[in-house]
């Protein structure tokens, strides 16, 4: 149910931003407040007996794990959708859609176990999103305050849980009251004319709860990084391409002088005459893929060293002897371990199951399905590192990195177009899978690890999370589809959902499977200098800067995400978020630590869910869109 919620949460929130973020913290608050009171009065068969932080960390890692592939369905798919190579809506391809979720469902699970032992033992990486939840747990349960404690926790979140659901659905029937605040639109109305340029660039104001709790979950250096990328773009660069006449828009409403779309994607001569948006995806994709192997190279040590682990377990197992010097030291008793032959028969299953699927479904040859499967184990290892090292799992740059390798596998086939653009993006989705999974997944044997859980009963609660998510995520998609078919069409001129993930798949599939690059040589330079100011950048915070003023260096993976996204919204509400935490924190340092990832967690859970409602009653026909007011919005038109 945990699961379900997160799911929800996991695709209204990728198709807004491309972020998605795990149920940990939510799982562990609304896990102890479910099955806390049941343990006392239900009997054994219905959840009764003891629960303890061991416990709810089995719980918590089940929603995790049913929560955890929403971001299938806010990337690549969307971008096939686009590109015509499926059907015409995802719902005729509800058996292919859950298919290919099952071949991405496990890997990730089978990865993280022998990544276990050098990323958690070893190496000890922070992971804060585990520590976090970790801290919650044992504060839950531990301590002669803990059910004071647990108590205030658990009220907090669901208010601030169902304080989130009701703005979402309500404010769909008044948008430009209680959701959308144009600000410069209004100001244009009073007088100022020229304040309609901020407005027509995407500069309004929103009260998004998730967004804001994502601001105070991710802190100061994501967030600011973020609403700079986005400044960069769409009040810097933006304009400047447009008045060198580099870049085209469109009059958005004639009765509103100077009013432009800039965000338009269907374009006659995209490299002549391209939008602002489509000029400004290269440069934020080249950045994205930039920062992210960097990371990685500058982190090669260590990188290394887990893939000699890792390979080293299964040498151990099929040397002569049998027997191989292991430096790690595992406490956990061996009754509680995850045996060899469990992990390695999930990774065998998955394999033989997705070659099937692949071939049978989609055409794919078994040798190119196999070479997207080694892929998926090497590219884990960068998902675990960054998730461990920053909280930030760059699925979004491993998955391009493997559309670029596959394009050019296609490319040397001589494959058609459209069956090269179908390769590099299903084979792409394969590895975002499992980096997704193994990052999410090694997270909460992070939590396991300091609760001194069982890794194993995480382990079986993991596969049964992941079991739900196979239908979940792609049932919610279909949902989300049906009400927005915006999402898969670019011919609507806006959309409710962003999705500057698809965008940036979109972007990579048709770049490595054209005869020529679709790119505009201004954009292309830009693209290369930004990419290489973001490689100068991250190997400086490496070489050059003291790791305590870490956090004063740029993300350009943030920057990057503002250049794909079309709109300001979501980076002001962060940085209004990360703000707000930051002087919680230093003023009211204990408060802080009660409330906050409480109030966070709530926030975005709520609003995710709040948009399942508001799809389901747009299908239903009683949305704001038919039963709602205009009343500020631009020109009087539905802007919800």
């Amino acid at each position: 149910m945990l699961g379900a919620i997160i799911a929800a949460s996991n695709i209204y929130l990728g198709l807004k931003t491309g972020w998605t973020f795990g149920a940990s913290l939510f799982g562990s608050i609304i896990g102890f407040a479910i099955l806390k009171p049941l343990s006392r009065s239900a009997p054994t068969f219905l959840g009764g007996g003891y629960f303890g932080p061991k416990e709810n960390n089995v719980c918590q890692s089940a929603a995790t794990s049913a929560g955890s592939l929403g971001l299938l369905f806010t990337s690549g798919f969307p971008a096939a959708y686009q590109l015509g190579l499926l059907s015409v809506h995802p719902k005729d391809d509800i058996g292919r859609l859950i298919t290919f979720t099952i071949c991405c469902a496990f890997f990730g699970l089978s990865f993280t176990q022998p990544l276990r032992k050098f990323y958690i033992l070893k190496l000890k990486l922070v992971f804060p999103s585990g520590v976090a939840a970790a801290y919650t747990i044992q504060s839950l349960h531990v301590g002669k305050n803990a059910e004071v404690i647990a108590r205030k926790k658990t009220k907090t979140l669901m208010y601030a849980f169902i304080v989130a659901i009701f703005l979402r659905v309500v404010s769909e029937y008044a948008p430009g009251l209680l959701w959308d605040w144009h600000v410069f639109y209004a100001l244009n109305r009073v007088g100022w004319s020229s304040a309609i340029a901020a407005e027509s660039w995407g500069w309004i104001w929103e009260w998004t709860p998730a967004f804001i709790g994502v601001g105070m979950l991710t802190g100061i250096n994501a967030s600011y990084s973020f609403l700079g990328g986005s400044f960069l773009a769409w009040a810097v660069l933006g304009p400047t391409i447009v008045a060198k006449g580099i870049a085209f828009g469109t009059v958005e409403n004639s009765s509103i002088p100077g009013y432009m779309n800039y965000m338009g994607m269907t374009l006659q001569n995209p490299i002549q005459e391209p939008s602002p948006r489509y000029w400004l995806i290269w440069p934020g994709t080249l950045m994205l893929l930039c920062a992210s192997f960097t990371e990685v190279a500058c982190n090669w040590r260590s990188l290394y060293a887990a893939m000699r682990s890792a390979c080293g377990m299964f040498l151990q197992r099929f040397s002569k002897d049998g027997v191989l010097v292991d430096d790690i030291v595992d406490t956990v008793p061996e009754h509680e371990r995850v045996p060899f032959w469990a992990w390695s028969s999930v990774l065998v299953l998955s394999t033989i199951l997705t070659c099937v699927i692949m071939g049978v479904q989609f055409g794919q040859n078994v040798g190119v399905t196999l070479l997207a499967i080694l892929f998926s184990f090497l590219f884990s290892f960068i998902g675990c590192e960054s998730s461990g090292r920053t909280n930030i799992n760059p699925v979004t740059s491993i998955g391009n990195a493997s559309q670029l390798i596959f394009g050019g596998l296609g490319r040397g086939q001589n494959y058609a177009v459209k069956r090269g653009e179908l390769l590099n993006l299903l084979s792409g989705l394969l590895t975002l899978g499992a980096a997704e999974q193994a990052g999410d997944m090694i997270g909460d044997l992070k939590t396991t690890h300091l609760l001194r859980a069982s890794p194993r009963a995480v382990f079986v609660a993991q596969l049964c999370g992941a079991v739900v998510s196979i239908f979940m995520a792609s049932g919610l998609y279909v949902v989300f589809s049906t009400a927005y078919p915006c999402i898969n069409d670019l011919s609507y001129p806006r959309c409710t959902f962003p999705t500057p993930d698809v965008q940036s798949w979109r972007a990579v599939a048709v770049a490595v499977s054209s005869s020529t690059l679709p790119i505009p040589p201004s954009s292309g330079y830009a693209a290369i200098v930004l990419g290489l100011v973001a490689v100068i950048s991250v190997v400086a915070k490496y070489t050059v800067v003291p790791p305590k003023y870490h956090d004063f260096v740029p993300n350009f993976n943030a920057i990057g995400i503002g250049f794909i996204m079309n709109v300001c919204t979501y980076p002001l509400a962060m940085f209004f978020g990360s703000t707000l935490a930051f002087f919680w924190r230093r003023m009211f340092f204990n408060n802080y630590q009660m409330y906050c990832f409480a109030v966070a967690a709530g926030f975005i859970a709520g609003e995710g869910l709040g948009g399942i409602v508001n799809a389901i009653f747009t299908i239903s026909g009683i949305s704001g869109a038919t039963y709602g007011t205009s009343v500020g919005c631009p020109g009087q038109v539905y802007c919800g």
